[in-house]
């Protein structure tokens, strides 16, 4: 997410929640928190994923089937 972003209207998943929509375990979304490749937010001991964050994650890391070979 950008940095200075009003945060008013941003939608936030739980790591079980973006699990269940990525279809990957809860320890496979903690690997992608603490690596950063997908930005969390964490509040106490929790981590909440902003919807955003998951959407573009989810779309950078689509497979063209096209450019696949023979």
């Amino acid at each position: 997410m950008a940095e200075g972003q009003n945060f008013a209207d941003a939608r936030f998943m739980t790591v079980a929640e973006v699990a269940d929509v990525m279809r990957v375990s809860k320890m496979t979304v903690y690997r992608l928190v603490h690596s950063a490749e997908l930005p969390a937010v964490r509040f106490g001991r929790s981590y909440r994923v902003p919807e955003t964050a998951v959407e573009e994650y989810l779309r950078k890391a689509r497979i063209d089937g096209t450019s696949a070979t023979a």
